[in-house]
Parts: structure tokens; sequence; C-alpha cells
């Protein structure tokens, strides 16, 4: 039996990972496949339907996964996945690189994949951070999302309430309530 399973870790999964593209792949090769879907971050291999998958694969079995990253984040999860398959009978299909198998050269393959993987997040991470630190040398830097709403649209907001209920400011406004309430709570703290 050829059991599939597509994951993605959010709902702007890069172009190509989605969770359609994933079915489409593994649809294309194995058109009586069973496929299981999932939205939940790859960084634990405890994912409700990846847990429900692996209880259902049995010897003589075939996993389908589009990518390796789908399965597994990192070297070591990888490898035990895979050899956790291995001593159950179950083969593996990682539809870019090919069926992995219970030998050598097939457990020499996958741990070569899944640390240039790993890698090549860590090297993303890495990225991410430099751009960070050089961001934070920036006049102005302010760390989190930008604030929505200018300081006199909030003042604004706040002198509109004097004669307004929240409700009614929120909708005037588009300022949600919880902004307004956070915001006269600040500045009744600053007089």
């Amino acid at each position: 039996m050829y059991i599939g399973y597509a994951r993605i870790s959010t709902n702007k999964q890069l172009d190509g990972n989605g969770l359609e593209a994933q079915v489409q792949e593994l649809e294309a090769k194995y058109p009586d496949v069973t496929i299981y879907k999932e939205q939940y971050s790859g960084k634990t291999t405890d994912r409700p339907v990846f847990n429900s998958v692996m209880a259902k694969l049995k010897e003589g079995d075939t996993l389908v996964v589009a990518k390796l990253d789908r399965l597994a984040r990192n070297t070591v999860e990888g490898i035990q996945i895979v050899e956790e398959l291995f001593k159950r009978g179950v083969s593996v299909h990682v539809l870019n690189l090919g069926l992995l198998e219970n030998t050598s050269y097939g457990k020499f393959f996958l741990t070569t994949l899944l640390a240039v993987a790993e890698m090549e997040r860590n090297t993303i991470l890495e990225r991410t951070q430099a751009g960070k630190e050089i961001a934070k040398q920036k006049e102005g830097y302010r760390e989190g999302r930008p604030k929505v709403y200018s300081p006199k649209q909030i003042e604004h907001a706040l002198l509109l309430l004097e004669e307004h209920s929240y409700t009614q400011v929120a909708q005037l406004t588009g300022i949600s309530k919880a902004t307004l309430v956070r915001a006269n709570r600040e500045r009744k703290f600053e007089i």
C-alpha cells in the first residue's frame, strides 16, 4: 500500500512546497496513493497526522513524500524516522530523490542529504540573524511589527472617546477596541 504524507508549516508556504503542489506530485507518481495532509511545524515529530500515518504503516507499505524536509527537520530526526520504518519493513520514497532502501548505500545517501538540508536551514537562520543585527544599528530601529496607526490617529481617536463609546470610536476610525483601550490606559499612566 502506498501512503502519502504532505505537510506545510504555515498557510504562506513557499511556492512549490504548498500542500496542493505536494498532493499533485504524489498523485502524479502514485495514482492509488492514500494521502494524509497536515499543517504543522516541522520543528517537532509529535505531529497529530504524522503520528497517525506512522501508526498505520506496516511491512510492505511505502511511505511517499514529495521532499525530505516534509518528513524531518534535521539529520538526527530524519535518520531515526527512516530507520524505524526500515526496521518495520516499510520503504520510503522521496519523490525528488528516489526510493530509499534499507542498505548501507541508502543510509549513506539519506544521512548526506539530511545533513545538507540542515546546513541550508542553519545558513538561512544565520543570514536572518545577521540582517537583524545590521538593522538594529540603524537609527529608529524598532523590534517587532511596525505600528499600524500614527500617534496623531490614536490621539484623535482618544479625543473621540470623550463623547462616544469604544465601540462607536472603533467603527468611526477603524482602530480596534483593544487598541483604543490599551492606548487610553497608557495615556492615563503618563499623566
